[in-house]
């Protein structure tokens, strides 16, 4: 379970495995071909399919949707196949496949194919969806890892672990009232208010592993640190609480509406041009990317440096 958390040991998988054999030259979520077409794939499995703020069917169609158009790209059509367990109720399908159609209306995509299978009951956990997405990118967008440089700004576009608390919550029926929401939410206006606004560098969705995790791979990718501020970090009373019950960090805790930006500069105007738009309006700068310091590390509220460290695995398997 640890090799499909989304930390490390994916990552070492997907390095020693799959970028090897199928010599894959990029780990980014998405890939663009022939100068302008953007592709992705995705697969979920999340558990419990139906949760606060969203459903198996949403999460499909923002996770696709975010994965191309974090390089820039425009997202345009999405397919969808479906393996579904003997027994699953139909009216439970009705509900999956017209969330998938709102949020495709809302992301302004096209779900324009796809597959179903069927397999025998206790051999599927009542339904999995994968999607390959289609989008399109402008020219003159180029967002990379290498771009970015000692002093550039990390930006998030609001609070960190919704996703992972509302399904934690949901999953241990642990009660909490009100119910904790998942932040699944297309990102594709977010990521052109920072294109037509700032000097964006490179963006990443920081789905499973979290935020620490996605910077860890930074660091990794580009050679430099990087430091964020506690005091900076907007993270929801309730979550913390939780938090702190459950010995979790925000930090490691997967999001599904939430992506870092890298970007050459941030002021007031630019927060407050980001905190107009429903899915950015707690955008905050956290910190920066510095020769200082080799790795990731927390300033914390005392001013002390803690090392974010990579972790092996999520604690949490099945998040999306």
């Amino acid at each position: 379970m640890s090799h499909g958390s989304g930390a490390a040991l994916t990552r070492q998988l997907i390095k020693e495995v799959f970028a090897g054999e199928f010599r894959i030259s990029t780990l980014d979520d998405a890939v663009c071909i022939d100068g302008s077409l953007t592709v992705t794939t995705d697969a979920y499995v999340v558990n419990p399919i139906f949760f606060p703020g969203g459903d198996i069917g949403k999460l499909s169609i923002t996770g696709t949707v975010n994965d191309l158009c974090m390089n820039g790209s425009r997202p345009a059509y999405i397919l969808a196949s479906f393996i579904l367990e003997e027994g699953f109720a139909i009216d439970q399908l009705h509900s999956i496949v017209s969330s998938m159609q709102s949020t495709a209306e809302e992301a302004g995509v096209q779900i324009i194919a796809g597959d179903t299978k069927v397999v025998e009951k206790g051999r599927c956990d009542g339904l999995y969806i994968t999607t390959a997405g289609i989008g399109f990118l402008p020219g003159g967008i180029h967002l990379d890892a290498g771009k970015i440089r000692s002093g550039d700004k990390i930006i998030v576009n609001g609070t960190l672990g919704d996703h992972a608390i509302a399904i934690i919550n949901a999953r241990q029926q642990l009660g909490l009232t009100p119910a904790p929401e998942s932040d699944c939410a297309p990102l594709h206006e977010v990521i052109r208010i920072l294109l037509q606004n700032t000097n964006l560098k490179f963006a990443r969705d920081a789905t499973r592993g979290g935020v620490a995790t996605i910077l860890n791979e930074i660091c990794d990718d580009t050679g430099l640190g990087i430091i964020i501020d506690e005091s900076s970090l907007p993270v929801k009373y309730s979550t913390r609480v939780l938090c702190d019950m459950l010995g979790l960090d925000p930090l490691y805790l997967a999001n599904e509406g939430k992506l870092i930006a890298f970007i050459g500069e941030a002021n007031d105007d630019l927060l407050s041009l980001l905190k107009t738009y429903k899915y950015s309006y707690e955008a905050a700068v956290i910190g920066q990317c510095t020769n200082e310091v080799k790795g990731v590390f927390l300033r914390t509220i005392l001013g002390r440096l803690r090392p974010l460290l990579m972790l092996a695995s999520d604690p949490l398997p099945r998040i999306c």
